[in-house]
């Protein structure tokens, strides 16, 4: 499936960050003075059009895996990046986390955004009834992805045992700034969010006017993520299967490595100035930010440095790795550097997600011919990078390698991302896959469990100190 990528930056912008839990009493009452009251379809598309709706930050997940290289000079002092990186369970991170919190606020001043068109679009004009249900549908999308994104940092992971009585986030349905909020269970906010996803499916549309409007292929792959994350491998399978009818195309990093050889290799050059791969990359479903530091929209942004250490899983031949990461020294540390400058889609999802999940999902079903079949579906991704002289097809005897194997390569796959933090917490409840991280820093050895509080990032102060119609309970002690 091609995409008509039409990149279009619009200045309507009915919020600003941090401003959900005002005391307005209506939501207009905050329209940037001369911007105009949104009436017509076109006005209210505007806010899918607009990249800043577009931001799921996972800076302090990917901290807390140690997905990124961070100084030793940067961790000195007690901060929430420092508690995270070196797994300080000491500390108090609610005390450290006393600013205005990228993936809370930005998440909600955009979740009001698709309140507003869910309840003002279907009094839209100049459009027929077919593409009111569409917009309306594609906010429903936007609204699970933000909330499913904020469950999965702010709340405990999902547990069908557990979910009914334990607290997720504040759900908030209305544009008015003014409506109260209510922090419903876990259970409560995974229901909801398969609501607007199924209730969205039949109109959307199998191709988006850009790659920021969801698609009946994006439903389907968000539909796949959330079942994965309950362990409802079943209908997990079921929608990665629907989600890859829409779009299975895969992205050759072998194909770019050589075409971009030359430079690449060339000693003592760190330059980010290789060609962009943008927001056509054909495994996009939807387009979405992932970090905070790609908050400048309309840039592009560096992938973060790697350390020694995070660097050593990536297979050896691994294309991707060789086309985005180039050691260097940055005293004191030997690091791998990042040299690519694309638009990353890190908050979004493309479509080797959906093969890792459907491999998993195959495994999971136990017996040779279904562990057989789920390896065929990693080799399907793994073919389009690696290097064909290190090439050889994984393959698998039991499920627990099969899944170990998944799991790994989805991890490389979306390294800086939170989708690796989503699947540690998910298998941490699993004797059979949970893992204890361990590194060394200041000849200490340093730990982090499976079973740590650090695992639930907490809300920030701003939030709980102000929370407005409502009242926000911490998940997490510290």
């Amino acid at each position: 499936m091609k995409k008509k990528i039409q990149y279009i930056l619009v200045s309507i912008s009915l919020l600003i960050t941090g401003a959900l839990f005002s005391s307005c009493n209506d939501f207009l009452d905050i329209l940037p003075k001369g911007e105009k009251i949104p009436t017509t379809l076109a006005d209210f598309d505007a806010f899918i059009r607009n990249e800043s709706n577009h931001l799921n930050d996972a800076t302090q997940a990917i901290n807390l895996l140690n997905d990124v290289y961070m100084k030793p000079s940067s961790l000195t002092s007690v901060t929430l990046n420092s508690i995270n990186y070196n797994w300080q369970e000491n500390e108090d991170r609610i005390e450290q986390n006393n600013s205005d919190e990228a993936l809370y606020y930005y998440s909600y001043s955009a979740i009001a955004n698709w309140n507003l068109i869910i309840s003002s679009v279907p009094d839209a004009t100049e459009c027929t009834q077919a593409e009111r249900d569409e917009l309306i549908a594609q906010a429903k999308v936007l609204r699970a992805m933000n909330y499913f994104y904020l469950t999965n940092y702010y709340a405990e992971a999902y547990n069908s045992t557990t979910a009914a009585t334990k607290l997720s986030v504040p759900q908030i349905l209305s544009m008015d700034m003014g409506a109260p909020s209510t922090q419903i269970t876990i259970e409560k906010m995974y229901g909801f969010i398969l609501q607007d996803l199924t209730e969205a499916l039949p109109a959307l549309p199998e191709e988006g006017t850009t790659v920021l409007h969801p698609t009946l292929g994006t439903a389907y792959a968000m539909l796949a993520r959330v079942y994965l994350t309950m362990g409802d491998y079943t209908n997990a399978l079921t929608y990665a299967e629907e989600a890859l009818k829409q779009n299975d195309e895969l992205y050759d990093w072998r194909t770019y490595y050589e075409q971009n050889k030359e430079q690449i290799e060339k000693p003592d050059d760190w330059s980010t100035s290789y060609p962009a791969i943008g927001l056509n990359n054909p495994e996009n479903y939807i387009f979405r930010y992932g970090t905070n530091t790609q908050k400048n929209f309309g840039q592009s942004g560096v992938n973060g440095a790697l350390t020694i250490t995070r660097a050593a899983l990536f297979e050896e031949g691994d294309a991707r790795f060789a086309s985005k990461w180039k050691a260097k020294y940055e005293a004191p540390d030997d690091i791998f550097y990042g040299i690519r400058n694309d638009k990353f889609n890190g908050g979004g999802i493309s479509t080797p997600e959906m093969y890792y999940i459907k491999a998993e999902c195959l495994a999971r079903k136990g017996g040779q011919e279904n562990i057989d079949e789920a390896m065929n579906v990693l080799n399907a991704v793994r073919v389009t990078r690696i290097f064909a002289d290190k090439y050889a097809p994984l393959s698998a005897a039991t499920t627990e390698q099969a899944v170990k194997y998944i799991i790994s390569e989805k991890a490389n796959e979306y390294v800086q991302t939170a989708i690796p933090f989503w699947d540690m917490r998910r298998l941490n409840q699993d004797a059979l896959y949970a893992r204890t991280l361990t590194k060394e820093f200041n000849e200490s050895t340093l730990t982090l469990s499976p079973t740590s509080h650090l695992w639930i990032m907490p809300f920030p102060l701003g939030a709980t100190s102000n929370p407005g119609n409502g009242t926000i309970k911490q998940n997490v002690e510290r």
